[in-house]
């Protein structure tokens, strides 16, 4: 008898150019999020969102050309490979020494939620980035697909001072600010005020540095940061951040609104905003949806570091990194996702001190899938394409690992010694599966991510 997972739901499935087709009951699963509409209403699926990993936001603006399906719909109905088959098939590429001792794996047939291959599933491993879908997945049940983040200008006016409020917002842009900047002036000579102090407010939650420091991966956690503290033009990857994300901030934005004629009186400082503060203008960002969809493809730890505290403050929890941790457990438990042996010590994955089982991300995978759970759909449209966008934008280009190119859809986890891969892929008759394939003490890692590609085709294949 097949052990079946609780979150399961019944699949219709489609494939579109470029990637994965997924449709979980009504809730189409080829992204991105486009708030729940039924796969019937989804038959021109955009492969063009898939391959270019664009967002939501663009696609609605209508900027985004629909790309036309090439390939028939399927109907999810083909038989699922047998438990006797994947251990055939599985053992001996998990037990290849490029993925040091002894690999965990856990394997689930989505459709029907019936555990197909697990090996030492509940033996706890440290995740690296594959934590991220818990991240997401808890950041969709906490703040909802569609609310956005929120950053604003703020009046007193009992005296000319205006606050700069920062809501969470790494994905801010100089061009936001700026604009933000441009509509603030106009707000203050609506008022007859041409003279400010500039004060900035980050008291949404705790100012914190990563156990790791702050280094090219990620910049001082603070509520107020422009481009996640970059130095450059970048938006992913590795970065120089400025020492002080919020400071260079504000000092950005008060030199954007003196350029727009307000005069500035006295320096940027920081500060909290009193409660009859008014509001000027504000900035919001894109829907959670997309910012979940951007750090599982780009692997943002920033981003994963910021929604972590929302959903910690949307939890009732303290936006700090022990908050983040009581945060994600719970809701992860309020969604029965399997949390033995499991430990969370942040959002991104970058602390070693994490301990995740491949029994939890294909849980927290199948959970996302759950027809019944249309919100915490773009946790699985966000997974990168293998060898079209994000972080496996590279891989699956030759040889055995080429079959799952288009038809696997993952979150990649690296740290020196420790290499997990874990999402979903669509076998050769068209069965989805969803799979985490967890490996420590690694010594080499292109060989070992090498080795977990390989294992991930083998499911396509």
């Amino acid at each position: 008898m097949l052990r079946r997972h609780r979150s399961a739901g019944r699949l219709a499935l489609g494939a579109a150019a470029g990637g994965l087709a997924l449709a979980a009951g009504a809730v189409a699963l080829t992204g991105p999020w486009d708030g729940g509409q039924r796969a019937a209403e989804r038959d021109q699926a955009t492969a063009a969102d898939l391959v270019r990993g664009q967002l939501p936001a663009e696609r609605l603006a209508g900027t985004v050309p629909a790309a036309p399906v090439v390939l028939s719909p399927l109907d999810g109905q083909a038989t699922a490979p047998s438990p006797q088959a994947l251990e055939r098939l599985l053992a001996p590429l998990l037990e290849v020494s490029a993925l040091g001792d002894q690999a965990t794996a856990s394997v689930i047939d989505v459709a029907t939620g019936d555990v197909l291959y697990e090996r030492d599933v509940t033996t706890a491993r440290a995740p690296a980035s594959t934590v991220k879908l818990a991240t997401a997945v808890a950041a969709l049940d906490a703040l909802g697909p569609e609310h956005r983040l929120t950053t604003e200008v703020l009046v007193d006016p009992e005296r000319p001072r205006v606050y700069l409020v920062g809501g969470g917002d790494t994905t801010l842009s100089a061009a936001d600010l700026h604009g933000l900047a441009d509509r603030t002036a106009r707000a203050l000579a609506d008022r007859d005020i041409d003279a400010v102090q500039v004060t900035y407010d980050v008291s949404a939650y705790a100012t914190e540095t990563h156990p790791i420091g702050v280094n090219t991966n990620i910049a001082e956690i603070t509520p107020l940061q422009l481009n996640a503290g970059r130095l450059d033009d970048s938006t992913h990857g590795p970065a120089e951040r400025a020492a002080d994300p919020a400071a260079e901030a504000a000092d950005a934005f008060a030199e954007r609104l003196a350029r727009a004629g307000v005069e500035l009186d006295g320096r940027v400082e920081r500060g909290g905003a009193p409660a009859g503060a008014e509001r000027l203008a504000d900035h919001r960002s894109a829907p959670v949806a997309s910012l979940v969809e951007r750090m599982l493809t780009d692997s943002d730890n920033d981003l994963a570091e910021a929604l972590g505290r929302l959903t910690a403050l949307a939890s009732d929890q303290p936006g700090t990194a022990d908050g983040v941790a009581r945060a994600l457990t719970d809701r992860l438990a309020a969604l029965d996702v399997p949390l033995a042996e499991v430990r969370f010590a942040d959002a991104s994955g970058l602390d070693r001190d994490g301990r995740v089982t491949a029994g939890l991300l294909t849980g927290v995978l199948a959970t996302a899938a759950d027809p019944d759970r249309p919100r915490l759909r773009p946790a699985v449209t966000g997974l990168p394409v293998a060898g079209f966008t994000g972080t496996l934008s590279n891989r699956y280009a030759e040889g055995d690992d080429a079959a799952g190119a288009g038809v696997v859809r993952a979150k990649t986890g690296t740290l020196t010694g420790v290499n997990t891969l874990a999402g979903v892929a669509s076998t050769a008759d068209g069965r989805v599966l969803a799979f985490a394939f967890m490996a420590a003490d690694t010594e080499n890692a292109t060989a070992a991510q090498e080795a977990l590609d390989t294992a991930a085709s083998a499911l396509a294949r």
